[in-house]
């Protein structure tokens, strides 16, 4: 679950960063716009991510060793 949510955070990221740079979403494009129900889904999933994302921070470091 950590990888795909990483994943997910990661393309989230790259899309964020074409969108600042250079004014294109992807994702958008993709899909067929931002109102497009698949972007919606994808931008929902990216979000719930990111959410996840945070507990990241919050565990111990000897659990994701496998100690």
């Amino acid at each position: 679950m950590d990888k795909i949510a990483l994943i997910l955070t990661i393309i989230g990221g790259l899309n964020w960063g074409s969108i600042g740079i250079f004014r294109f979403d992807l994702v958008a494009w993709l899909f067929g716009g931002q109102t497009a129900t698949v972007s919606r889904v994808v931008y929902t999933l990216v979000g719930l991510s990111a959410i996840w994302c945070i507990s990241l921070l919050f565990r111990e470091r000897a659990l994701d060793e496998g100690v």
